[in-house]
C-alpha cells in the first residue's frame, strides 16, 4: 500500500530546545565540532572531534567532559543501557580505529576520568578506510565493524573485564558497507547492509561459519538500517520504500516514494529523514548516497515523518529548512539535530487528544484501532465505539450503528440508544439491542417489558418463544405480566412452571386460558402443602367447570388419600410420529412438578418430544404415599357453596375416614343433615322422598356402620350420630320437616312435646299415631288425648272410638281419678253422657268394691279414703325424699369442698395424668379427651345427656307456662277453682320470670 493512501495527522507537538544557556554546546553544534552522538540511561552523549566526550543532561547541560582518545576523532558511541558503560571508537585514517570501553561510574585517580576497562585497536587487513557501521549487543560479548572498503570485522570477548577479545573479518565484499545490525534469537544473526545487497551472516549458534547468505539484490545507504528491538525486525529504507525483514526472510514492506537518509525506529514508529530531491541528475549520486549528502546546501530542506506500519497512516510530517545530521531517542521522545546546530524535541501527544483528532476527522474505525492497539481498557474503547455507533447513526446507516452499540453495551446506558431506535421502522434493530441487554445480564424489568411489546407488535412467537427458553436472567413478573397481556398464554405458563410459581401457572390457566382440567391436572401433582392453598383458592372455579375430578381431589385431600398424579406415557412409536416443527405449546417443554413421566403429548402441541427410556421405565410405578396434615373439614365447606350435588358427595366420603374427632363428625353429620333436607326441597315427587328418607336414616343412625367406625360408635353418649339437637331442630324447622323433629324429640324422651305438636296442629291422625306408640311409655299422654279429643266436634269425629280405649286406659292405669275426668270432659259441650254413661258405670262399680274392701280391713273415716291413695303417699313420699336429697347435695357442693379421688379417665379408662379436668359429678378426663374448643363452655360428656334431657323438660314446662290464655279459660270454665289454680301452679304459671 502506497503511503499516498494513508491517513496523515500530527500527533507529536514539536519543540526546539533552547540550549542558549550553554554556550559550550551551542558552539559546538553549530561548528558541527561533534562527530558522534548517543543516548542512554537518562543521558545524552556527544563525541567530538578532538577526542573527547561530553555527558549532556535532560536539560541540555554538560555534566561531565573527558578525553576519551588522543588520536583522532570519536566517530562511533554506544551506551548500554541500564548501565555505567559507554563504549568509544576514534578514527584517525593514518593508524587502526580504537575501539575503548568506559566505566562512567569510576574514576581514575590520575586525571578524575571516568575508568577506561579495555583498549582494543580494530583490525581492517591493514587498509586504512572509515568505519561506516557500528553494532553491538547489550552485553558487549560481540561487536560488529563495518567498512567503507566492503569488510566486516566481528570482535569477540570480555571486554568489560579486559580479558581479551578476538577479532576475524567475517565478511569481505568490493561494495561499501551501509549498515550492520544484530538479531539475537536461538541463532545470533547478523545483518549486513551495502549499497547493492543485504545479507545476513550466522556467527553464533547453528550455521555459524557459513558464508554470508544474499537476502536481498538491493541494498540502502548509511544510516538507512536500523533494528526494531521490540519485534527483532530489520528495518531498512530505500528510495522506493520501507522494507523489514525477519528471520524468514523479507516480510511486508511499504511504498514511500523518495531518496532516504536516515531510518529510525521510535516506540510503535518508524522515523524517516527525506533529503531534498535532486532537480538535475548528477553522476555523483552514488557518492552522495554513501556519504549522506553532507556536500548540499545548508539551506536545502528535508522531510521528517513518523510511520505506523501497523495500522498504516502517517503520525506526523514536516518539512525542514535544515537538514537533519542525527536523531537520538530519550527521556520518552525523539530529538532530530541539524546541519544548522538547532534540536528539535517531537514529544508524542497523549491518546485523548489523538483521539479528538480522529473524531474530528469522523475516522473511527482507526480510533478504535487504534485504542485496541493502545491497550486501552474496556470502558474508553466503547467510548469510541458509542461515538463511532453516533456517527454512523447520524448518517442513516443504522444496522452498523447498532453492531457498534452492541459492541459498548457493557459500558453504554441503555436509554441512550433506546431512543435512537424507538422509531417502529427500527425495530428490529431495536429488538437486537434489547436481547443483547439481556445476554449480559444488563436489562432492567423495563427493558423486558419493551422487548416483550416489540414481539407482540411484530406477532413473532417464535422469537417470543425463543427469548423466554433462553434463560435470560429477566424479570420474571414482568415477562408473565406481558405474555398474559399479549395474549400468550402459552408462554406465560412456560414460563410460570419453569420457575416453579405453582399459583401463578394456575391463575395463568383458570383466568387466562380457561384451561381449567390443566389447572386441576397441574394442582394434583403438586406436594399438599402446595396444592392446598391453590385448592382453595381456586375451589369454586375448578368445582364448576370440572366437578367430577375437582370432587374427587377435595376427597383424596381430606381423607388423607392424596396421590401425585401421574401420567400415561406414550408408546415410542406414537412419539416417531409427530414431525419437526415449531412447538406451539411451550408448556410441554417443561416437566409438570413431581413427574415420573413424559406427558404424553398432545395433537396441539405438534412438536417432537422425545421421551427417555427412564421415564417410559418409571411409568409403571406407583405413586408412593404423601405424609402431610389432614385439614379439618369444615374448611372445605366454602367452597362447596352453590354445588350441592359435589358437597354431598364429599361430605359421606369424609364420614367414611376413620380417626374423626367428635366436633369434626358433629360439622359432617349437621351440614350433611341440612343438605339432604335442601335437596328434598328441591326436589319433587319421589326424590324428594329419597332425600327426607336419607335425612331420616340419618337421624336415627342407621347404616351408620358404612359411615361411622366402631370405634366413633362407642364413643357416643345418647345420640346415635354426634348431631346437635338445635340444630336438627332449627334444620328440620327452615325445611318443614316435620319428621325430623318428631326423631329428636324420640331420641330426647320429649314424647309428651311430640303428642302436643300433634295437637297444636290438630292433626288428629298424627296425635293418635303417637298416642298409641309413645303411650305405653308416657301414660301422661292419656290425659292429654282426652282432652284433646274432646275439645271440639271435629276432633271428637275424627278421634272416634279412640275415645273409650283412652279412657279404657286411664282407668286401668288409674291415670286420673273419675272427677278429674268429668272436670275435663266438662270444659265444652263436646261429650255427651252418653259417650262416657259405659265409663261412669265402671268406675262407680269399682269405686264401690274399693270403698267396701277398704272398709272392711281398715278402721279409716270415709272422708279420707280416695282413689288410689297408698299410690298417692308413695309418690308423695319420694317427691319428698329426693327433694331433701337434692337441696342437701346443692347445699354442700356451694358450702363444701370436693375430693376427687378418680384415678381413671372416664371417656379413654387411662390412668389420669396432667392436665386433667374435674366435674362435681365426679367425673374425671383427661384434658385431650374432651375434645374442648376454648370459647365453649365446658360440660362432663357424661352427664351431657341427661342433662340436656332435664332442659328440655324444663323448656316444656317454661312453654306451657306461657300459655295464659288456656290458663284463663281453664279457670273461667272450672268449678273448682282451686284445683285449677294448683294445677296450673305446678305448670310454673305463677313463677316469677328470671331475667
Amino acid at each position: 500500500m502506497a503511503l499516498t493512501s494513508w491517513k496523515t495527522f500530527n500527533f507529536f507537538d514539536v519543540s526546539e530546545v533552547n540550549l542558549s544557556e550553554n554556550e559550550e554546546i551551542t558552539s559546538a553544534f553549530d561548528s558541527n565540532e561533534f562527530s558522534s552522538i548517543c543516548s542512554g540511561s537518562d543521558n545524552l552523549f556527544v563525541g567530538s572531534n578532538d577526542g573527547q566526550v561530553r555527558i549532556l543532561s535532560q536539560a541540555f547541560k554538560v555534566l561531565r567532559t573527558f578525553q576519551a582518545h588522543t588520536t583522532g576523532p570519536v566517530t562511533q558511541l554506544k551506551q548500554v543501557e541500564g548501565t555505567a558503560l559507554l563504549v568509544t571508537i576514534a578514527e584517525d585514517l593514518s593508524n587502526e580505529p580504537v575501539l575503548k570501553v568506559w566505566a562512567l561510574d569510576k574514576t581514575e585517580k590520575k586525571d578524575g576520568g571516568p575508568k577506561c576497562l579495555s583498549t582494543l585497536s580494530i583490525h581492517n587487513g591493514r587498509k586504512q578506510f572509515p568505519i561506516s557501521a557500528f553494532a553491538a549487543l547489550e552485553n558487549l560479548s560481540q561487536l560488529a565493524i563495518g567498512f567503507a572498503n566492503g569488510s566486516v570485522t566481528v570482535i569477540r570477548g570480555d571486554l568489560i573485564h579486559d580479558r581479551g577479545a578476538r577479532q576475524r573479518t567475517v565478511f569481505e565484499s568490493e561494495e561499501p558497507i551501509t549498515g550492520v545490525e544484530f538479531r539475537e534469537g536461538s541463532t545470533t544473526t547478523l545483518y549486513l547492509a551495502t549499497t547493492g545487497r543485504i545479507l545476513t551472516l550466522t556467527i553464533t549458534g547453528k550455521g555459524q561459519g557459513q558464508p554470508a547468505k544474499n537476502l536481498e539484490d538491493t541494498g540502502c545507504g548509511v544510516d538507512c538500517m536500523t533494528v526494531d528491538k521490540a519485534s527483532g525486525e530489520i528495518v531498512v529504507a530505500r528510495d522506493d520504500a520501507v522494507y523489514l525483514y525477519g528471520a524468514s526472510g523479507r516480510g511486508p514492506s511499504f511504498a514511500y516514494e523518495g531518496p532516504k537518509q536516515l531510518v529510525k525506529v521510535f516506540e510503535n514508529y518508524i522515523a524517516l529523514v527525506s533529503p531534498p530531491k535532486p532537480s538535475v541528475p548528477s553522476k555523483t549520486s552514488a557518492i552522495r548516497r554513501f556519504v549522506g549528502g553532507r556536500a548540499d546546501d545548508i539551506l536545502n530542506t528535508s522531510t521528517f515523518a513518523l510511520l505506523d506500519t501497523d495500522l498504516k497512516y502517517v503520525a506526523h510530517t514536516e518539512s525542514l529548512t535544515s537538514k537533519v545530521r542525527t536523531i537520538f531517542l530519550e527521556w520518552g521522545d525523539l530529538f532530530i539535530l541539524t546541519q544548522d546546530g538547532r534540536v528539535f524535541r517531537y514529544h508524542e501527544k497523549s491518546l485523548q487528544q489523538k483521539l479528538e483528532l480522529l473524531y474530528q476527522r469522523d475516522l473511527y474505525v482507526l480510533a478504535i484501532n487504534f485504542a485496541q492497539k493502545a491497550g486501552v481498557d474496556t470502558a474508553q474503547r466503547n467510548v469510541i465505539l458509542r461515538k463511532y455507533g453516533d456517527y454512523l447513526h447520524k448518517k442513516g446507516d443504522y444496522d452498523t450503528a447498532m453492531q457498534q452499540y452492541l459492541k459498548a453495551i457493557d459500558n453504554t446506558e441503555p436509554s441512550q440508544v433506546i431512543r435512537k431506535f424507538l422509531d417502529s421502522q427500527r425495530i428490529h434493530n431495536l429488538i437486537e439491542y434489547l436481547e443483547e441487554l439481556h445476554d449480559h445480564d444488563k436489562a432492567t424489568v423495563d427493558h423486558t417489558t419493551l422487548l416483550l411489546n416489540c414481539y407482540a407488535k411484530l406477532k413473532d412467537t417464535e422469537k417470543l418463544e425463543t427469548f423466554i427458553m433462553s434463560g435470560n436472567n429477566f424479570d420474571l413478573d414482568t415477562a408473565i405480566s406481558m405474555c398474559r397481556q399479549g395474549g400468550y398464554y402459552d408462554q406465560a405458563v412456560f414460563l410460570a412452571k419453569k420457575h416453579r410459581e405453582h399459583e401463578l401457572v394456575v391463575d395463568i390457566l383458570v383466568e387466562d386460558s380457561q384451561k381449567y382440567e390443566d389447572a386441576l391436572d397441574y394442582v394434583w401433582r403438586l406436594q399438599p402443602d402446595l396444592a392446598y392453598p391453590l385448592l382453595m383458592k381456586y375451589a369454586r372455579v375448578l368445582l364448576e367447570h370440572c366437578p367430577k375430578d375437582a370432587t374427587t381431589i377435595f376427597i383424596d385431600y381430606y381423607t388423607g388419600q392424596y396421590r401425585l398424579k401421574k401420567d400415561t406415557v406414550a408408546p415410542p412409536e406414537a412419539l416417531s410420529n409427530t414431525g419437526p416443527g415449531a412447538v406451539s405449546n411451550l408448556a410441554s417443554f417443561i416437566p409438570l412438578p413431581y413427574m415420573q413421566a413424559t406427558v404424553t403429548p398432545s395433537p396441539a402441541a405438534g412438536g417432537n418430544q422425545q421421551v427417555p427410556q427412564s421415564d417410559v421405565d418409571a411409568a409403571g410405578i406407583e405413586e408412593p404415599s404423601v405424609d402431610y396434615e389432614i385439614p379439618k373439614p369444615r374448611t372445605a365447606f366454602s367452597s362447596f357453596v352453590d354445588y350441592p350435588d359435589e358437597f354431598i358427595t364429599f361430605l359421606e366420603a369424609c364420614l367414611k375416614r376413620d380417626g374423626l374427632d367428635d366436633r369434626d363428625q358433629r360439622d359432617l353429620y349437621t351440614t350433611l343433615f341440612e343438605l339432604y333436607l335442601e335437596t328434598a326441597n328441591v326436589k319433587g315427587g319421589l326424590e324428594k322422598e329419597q332425600w327426607e328418607i336419607k335425612a331420616k336414616r340419618l337421624i336415627e343412625g342407621k347404616d351408620v356402620s358404612r359411615t361411622i367406625s366402631t370405634k366413633c360408635m362407642h364413643l357416643m353418649k345418647v345420640e346415635k350420630i354426634p348431631i346437635d339437637t338445635s340444630n336438627v331442630l332449627l334444620l328440620s324447622h327452615l325445611s318443614n320437616f316435620k319428621d325430623g323433629t318428631t326423631m329428636v324429640k324420640e331420641q330426647q324422651g320429649l314424647q309428651f312435646d311430640i303428642f302436643r305438636s300433634y295437637t297444636s296442629a290438630k292433626d288428629t291422625l298424627g296425635a293418635i299415631k303417637a298416642l298409641r306408640k309413645y303411650g305405653p311409655q308416657e301414660p301422661q299422654l292419656y290425659p292429654a288425648a282426652l282432652a284433646y279429643f274432646t275439645s271440639s266436634p271435629k276432633i271428637l269425629e275424627e278421634a272416634g272410638d279412640e275415645l273409650n280405649l283412652v279412657l279404657k286406659r286411664i282407668d286401668e292405669d288409674g291415670l286420673m281419678a273419675p272427677l278429674q275426668v268429668i272436670k275435663t270432659l266438662s270444659k265444652n259441650a263436646v261429650a255427651t253422657m252418653g259417650m262416657v254413661k259405659k265409663y261412669l258405670s265402671d268406675t262407680i262399680e269399682k269405686e264401690r268394691k274399693a270403698i267396701t274392701n277398704v272398709r272392711a280391713s281398715t278402721s279409716f273415716p270415709k272422708h279420707v279414703l280416695s282413689a288410689n291413695p297408698r299410690q298417692n303417699r308413695r309418690l308423695i313420699e319420694s317427691y319428698r325424699t329426693e327433694t331433701e336429697a337434692k337441696r342437701k347435695e346443692m347445699y354442700e357442693l356451694g358450702n363444701k369442698s370436693t375430693a376427687f379421688q378418680t384415678k381413671r379417665c372416664a371417656a379413654c379408662g387411662g390412668t389420669l395424668d396432667l392436665p386433667k379436668v374435674h366435674f362435681l359429678c365426679k367425673h374425671s378426663f383427661h384434658q385431650r379427651c374432651l375434645n374442648q374448643v376454648d370459647d365453649e363452655d365446658m360440660e362432663c360428656p357424661k352427664c351431657a345427656a341427661a342433662n340436656s334431657n332435664i332442659r328440655a323438660f324444663r323448656k316444656a314446662q317454661e312453654d306451657s307456662a306461657d300459655q295464659h290464655d288456656m290458663f284463663q279459660d281453664a279457670l273461667q270454665r272450672s268449678r273448682d277453682k282451686f284445683d285449677t289454680v294448683s294445677e296450673f301452679f305446678g305448670r310454673g304459671v305463677m313463677a316469677i320470670p328470671n331475667d
